[in-house]
């Protein structure tokens, strides 16, 4: 029996998405199962998912539980066979997840299937690779269906039943490299992660959120980037390797921030910022 619509849950994380809900209901407004956790926006997201997306259910979290938090809420509820991930700030087409379904549709041993991210200006985004800790790729040169080591969690279609033993995201990790994280797992575990290349979205990259206070948004990713960095340094390649890293990258960040004082970019500089508070603050 083929796969199906119905054996797909789509799951859409939203933080002050409001703008980003008509781009997803093109694709998304007829599916029988789609879940939008929300983490506490402050605009009117939950009333444009009203709007575009009637046929949604709805999980309202009380605060920002941050990316893979939110999405195990939706995971955990999940009665399908398969869950869909999608960051807002994409642009799927409406046959996008009928081309992701037969794919999986052909290798129904795979834990995780993504498709190629396409960048607003049509180029192909380097969304997928091999484990840094095992080795370097190049990328992203793949021109048919592979194994591969890490896909961005932007577009992730999950094998469920797999995905319960393996387990779903660490959430310790608040922003950032929780995906990886993932991957890295499904790896260790020898399970396939699939990069399908004939199935493409757009992913307009950062544009999920805007909100009322974008430079403080800013400075959260940087904040956070920088956090989870340490935190998957730790986990997965030991603690002697954090204060390295750490003190390494708050130099490179510290030489950076003289040229952004002098040419201020607000955006860039907020993000700057938050990386240097990130690593000042990282507990072990």
């Amino acid at each position: 029996m083929s796969i199906s619509a119905a054996d797909v849950t789509v799951v859409v994380v939203t933080y002050n998405s409001a703008h980003c809900m008509a781009g997803l209901a093109s694709a998304l407004s007829v599916l029988p199962h789609l879940t939008i956790v929300d983490n506490a926006s402050d605009d009117d997201t939950i009333a444009q998912v009203a709007i575009h997306m009637p046929n949604a259910k709805i999980i309202r979290n009380e605060r920002n539980l941050g990316f893979g938090a939110a999405n195990n809420r939706a995971l955990l509820q999940a009665q399908t066979a398969y869950a869909l991930l999608l960051n807002p700030d994409c642009l799927p087409a409406p046959n996008f997840l009928r081309d992701l379904l037969a794919v999986a549709d052909q290798y129904q041993d795979a834990a995780i299937i993504a498709p190629h991210l396409i960048r607003r200006g049509g180029e192909v985004e380097v969304s997928y690779r091999w484990p840094v800790t095992h080795w370097t790729s190049a990328g992203p040169a793949a021109d048919a269906p592979c194994c591969v080591g890490f896909v961005c969690g932007a577009v992730m279609l999950l094998n469920m039943p797999v995905m319960r033993e393996i387990g779903f995201f660490d959430e310790t990790f608040f922003l950032y490299y929780e995906d990886e994280d993932l991957c890295q797992r499904v790896f260790m575990q020898k399970k396939q992660i699939i990069v399908a290349p004939q199935v493409s979205v757009t992913h307009l990259s950062r544009g999920s959120v805007k909100g009322p206070s974008p430079w403080r948004a800013e400075f959260g990713r940087g904040y956070h980037h920088a956090q989870s960095k340490l935190i998957f340094t730790r986990k997965h390649f030991g603690v002697e390797h954090v204060a390295a890293l750490r003190w390494k990258t708050m130099g490179l960040a510290l030489l950076n921030l003289l040229p952004r004082l002098l040419l201020p970019f607000p955006r860039y500089l907020a993000r700057l910022l938050g990386r240097i508070c990130g690593l000042f603050q990282y507990k072990p």
